[in-house]
């Protein structure tokens, strides 16, 4: 079996992986970074980026993610395509696979792998993603202008989905399992006050409908057992995201969603020498610039483990 010894190894390929491979670079660490599944992370699923400094007209957010990238390689990071499959860090060097074939020893580990959106779980939904079931709203909503379209949530996230469907969108049903929102007052408000969204409450997803064209509609069951249809085009998940940690939950701490634990400010994990950046340890923020600054946090915190070894 092919073994490779690094100093610094970067697992992820988003806002923070990059950034933490731009400053761990340019510190001499000479990172290796894999990029697992997605490239670019979640934001490559989104259009243009409106809200990260230095772009006054927005940017478009592969090319975001790829200027990242490129930035990185300049520097002499050293990315690579591959998923990390299994971990040992019981002991140090810490051991890693790469896609079940190759084992890479790591001084320094920086954990970025993200979180992904999580979904209901239905046959059907499956059947239908990317054929009107989608997880993310300005991805995907462009396409279902003037159409009617379902939200699924009650969070944040659900109520600022159906307020940007809103505006595209000519009706937006919230389908919310209780009979509150779970949202802060001041999107609840928003809700409220956009008048072309309908909230249904105490409603699940039994199944979603549709053709060979795709999402026709959604049937939904009422806590007191009523089943009913409503006719959608465009079916919107927004109940949450699951943090990308599994296979390193063995040794490193998590909460009770998944999310890495880090030491107060710190990218520190309970593993010496293992640092988490980005959305696998943040539940609050999840946003691209957010990422990035844990991203520089983490490889400064590498060198600094380092130059004490």
């Amino acid at each position: 079996m092919e073994m490779e010894s690094v100093r610094c190894l970067i697992i992820g390929g988003g806002p923070a992986g990059y950034t933490a491979a731009i400053y761990a670079s340019r510190a001499g660490l000479s990172p290796v970074l894999y990029e697992g599944m997605e490239p670019g992370g979640q934001l490559t699923t989104t259009t243009v980026v409106e809200n990260f400094p230095g772009f006054p007209q927005g940017v478009d957010a592969n090319q975001l993610m790829g200027d990242m990238r490129d930035q990185a390689l300049r520097f002499g990071a050293d990315i690579r395509r591959g998923t990390i499959t299994s971990v040992d860090f019981s002991r140090k060097p810490f051991r890693l696979m790469v896609d079940g074939e190759t084992e890479i020893v790591a001084e320094a580990v920086i954990i970025a792998t993200g979180a992904a959106a999580k979904y209901l779980g239905l046959p059907s939904e499956r059947k239908f993603r990317g054929m009107g079931v989608s997880a993310c709203a300005t991805c995907d909503g462009f396409f279902y202008r003037k159409k009617d379209v379902a939200v699924v949530g009650g969070g944040d996230t659900a109520c600022e989905e159906a307020t940007y469907l809103a505006n595209i969108c000519k009706k937006v049903y919230m389908i919310v399992r209780r009979d509150v929102f779970r949202a802060s007052m001041a999107m609840q408000e928003k809700v409220k006050n956009t008048p072309n969204i309908e909230v249904l409450w105490n409603c699940n997803t039994q199944e979603v409908l549709g053709d060979d064209s795709g999402v026709t509609g959604v049937r939904l069951v009422r806590n007191d057992g009523k089943v009913f249809d409503i006719t959608v085009d465009g079916f919107f998940l927004a109940i949450g995201h699951h943090p990308n940690s599994d296979v390193f939950k063995e040794f490193i701490n998590t909460d009770e969603n998944g999310y890495i634990i880090t030491e107060g400010k710190s990218t520190k994990t309970n593993v010496d020498g293992v640092f988490a950046a980005g959305d696998v340890q943040d539940p609050s923020f999840r946003q691209a610039i957010t990422a990035a600054a844990s991203g520089c946090k983490a490889a400064l915190e590498v060198e600094k483990y380092l130059m004490t070894k």
